[in-house]
């Protein structure tokens, strides 16, 4: 292997580790676990094995097919660390009440696998150019998810003592605020202590969660208010 193979192969090592830290440096920016040493550790190693799996493939190209039992798959490695990348992923991803978090930085670090295993194939401009879109994708995202109208579910707990006309007030004051919907209430009653709890399903828009501060101060001066929560929910 001469010289110029040499510096080749580590300028695709280089640019495989920068491709994947750059995308693991937004990641780690939005409080990822997989952050930029990951991304830049999956990258690299990614373009080492495909680059192994070609060198592989060289080195017993001078076997006769028809004298030897050695037979070799240049893509066989690059196929393992695809499919390997799936054990990765899915300890990134979080499955939260009402939603499943990581998939992004799941799908981050399968892709960042793909470019290095491209790198290390010599697809350098490809490479690139989707590094270049997974990038501005990640960074040009927020913007662009401010312009849709999520839904928010939420299970708001009320424990109180019991009292004529507790809910109506409870519902008085979340109705004073606009884009919270109240879709179910589910009741408990402690005879013993004569503890009432409501836990009211709620869903609202990504600007729900500005009214919380006011209504946990508006239910808390409730002269019955026991305890109040508020908790993630599931989506239906």
């Amino acid at each position: 292997m001469d010289n110029q193979v040499i510096f080749f192969d580590i300028g695709k090592l280089l640019l495989a580790s920068f491709v994947g830290g750059a995308i693991g440096f937004e990641r780690e920016a939005h409080g990822q676990a997989a952050g930029f040493r990951t991304y830049l550790i999956v990258g690299i190693a990614s373009c080492l094995m495909m680059m192994l799996s070609l060198h592989m493939e060289e080195l017993f190209r001078y076997l006769a097919v028809d004298k030897s039992v050695v037979r070799l798959d240049p893509g066989r490695l690059a196929s393992y660390a695809i499919v390997s990348m799936g054990f990765l992923g899915a300890g990134a991803i979080i499955k939260g009440k009402g939603s499943v978090r990581g998939l992004t930085t799941a799908a981050g670090l399968w892709s960042v696998t793909g470019i290095g295993l491209a790198i290390g194939a010599g697809y350098i401009m490809p490479s690139i150019v989707t590094a270049v879109i997974i990038i501005a994708s990640l960074y040009f995202a927020p913007p662009m998810r401010a312009l849709s109208h999520r839904r928010i579910f939420t299970v708001l707990t009320v424990k109180a003592i019991t009292s004529e006309g507790l809910l109506s007030r409870v519902k008085a004051i979340l109705a004073d605020h606009q884009g919270i919907t109240l879709q179910f209430v589910n009741y408990h009653r402690d005879v013993a202590s004569n503890i009432v709890t409501y836990r009211l399903r709620l869903h609202h828009g990504d600007e729900g969660p500005k009214h919380w501060s006011d209504i946990i101060k508006r239910l808390s001066l409730l002269p019955e208010m026991k305890e109040v929560s508020w908790e993630e929910s599931d989506v239906p």
